[in-house]
């Protein structure tokens, strides 16, 4: 009995030294895999951190506006008798854009212009009569308030007949006629709009802290999306005196010129203003920067032999433009800073550089529509 007990513990206890035998062996075999996949090397994009003129700006958006420009229509009513231009021509001030019929008007100016005439007839017969002492003062009085009176009611009625003569204002160029030979116009019916292009006007509205560092002739570029890529140069004409009370902002006018008509009023631009002198900064695509409430961070690229791994550094941020941002303080000229990637680092991390694709980062991107 005894002997079987022996044999029967000796069984168990071989059992239980050959499970965790094994149970020791598992845990060593994982722990070794996981050893060697613990940090394998990261793939990421990387830049060389390089010092860059930066020239700060202010910028804000517009709509241009013709340095002259109307909707131009008669003061009176009429059928309309002739038209003397075409849509799209270049007029100078003073041509004679369209006329109503007048006749009736043009037979009672020839008619009050008679009448004028005889008045000054009777008026200079009756002077020389009074001379020679044939009449008396009260009848020249008269003649010479008839005089004036026949001559102004003359002017008055050539005043109608110009009315019904329109003509061009201003130097422009004209756009579409809305109006047709033989049609009874109302007063004030628009006949066709007058634009004078060239120079072209930009309104916009700037903050009131942007006072002092604006002033009259200061060079601005304008950008519109219809020529993708392009600037337009321009200059400060004007800022107004009154800055909004519910905006806070003033509203500031550039000039630009536009000799092949490109720019029409109403189109909407972007404008730049260039502030201050340019200024040395090491830049960064701004991919580079992690944004977090404690404080904004990048990787720095460190080589350990012919082994790369990362360190995290804390920046202080400047301005950006474009894709690009200022980096102020955490990053000297030269370092190797990680583009892309940075969300599966942590310190001391191993990476491997592929620059194949990288991020975008240029000043001045173009615009894109969707």
């Amino acid at each position: 009995m005894i002997k079987r007990m022996i044999i029967m513990l000796a069984g168990v206890g071989i059992v239980l030294g050959a499970f965790f035998w094994f149970q020791n062996f598992k845990a060593g075999i994982i722990k070794g895999v996981m050893a060697s996949m613990a940090n394998p090397p990261q793939t990421v994009s990387a830049t060389t951190a390089a010092p860059q003129d930066w020239q700060s700006h202010i910028q804000a958006v517009g709509t241009l506006r013709a340095a002259n420009g109307a909707d131009l229509s008669l003061e009176v009513a009429g059928v309309v008798d002739q038209i003397d231009f075409k849509s799209g021509d270049d007029v100078k001030a003073g041509t004679v854009l369209l006329r109503l019929r007048s006749d009736d008007d043009i037979a009672k100016l020839h008619a009050l212009q008679a009448s004028a005439d005889l008045a000054w007839v009777t008026f200079d017969r009756d002077t020389k009569q009074y001379k020679a002492q044939a009449i008396s003062q009260a009848i020249v009085d008269s003649d010479r308030f008839n005089l004036k009176n026949a001559v102004a009611m003359a002017e008055q009625q050539q005043a109608m007949v110009d009315k019904k003569v329109l003509k061009a204002p201003f130097d422009g160029h004209l756009g579409i006629r809305s109006v047709d030979l033989g049609q009874f116009l109302n007063p004030g019916t628009a006949v066709v709009t007058l634009q004078a292009l060239d120079p072209i006007f930009m309104d916009f509205y700037l903050p009131q802290q942007s006072l002092d560092q604006i002033k009259i002739g200061q060079t601005v570029a304008v950008r519109i999306d219809t020529y993708a890529g392009q600037k337009f140069a321009g200059q400060i004409i004007a800022i107004s005196p009154l800055v909004d009370a519910s905006s806070r902002n003033v509203m500031v006018r550039a000039s630009l010129a536009n000799p092949d008509h490109r720019l029409l009023p109403g189109m909407y631009a972007t404008v730049e203003l260039d502030i201050g002198n340019p200024e040395a900064f090491v830049t960064l695509p701004q991919t580079a920067i992690t944004y977090n409430p404690y404080g904004s961070t990048v990787f720095l690229v460190k080589q350990n032999g012919n082994a790369r791994s990362v360190e995290q550094s804390f920046v202080t941020t400047g301005a950006t433009r474009g894709d690009q941002v200022a980096v102020l303080t955490g990053v000297k000229a030269g370092d190797t800073v990680v583009t892309s990637g940075q969300v599966k680092l942590r310190n001391g991390s191993p990476v491997m550089i592929d620059n194949t694709v990288q991020p975008a980062s240029d000043a001045t991107p173009p615009r894109t529509d969707h």
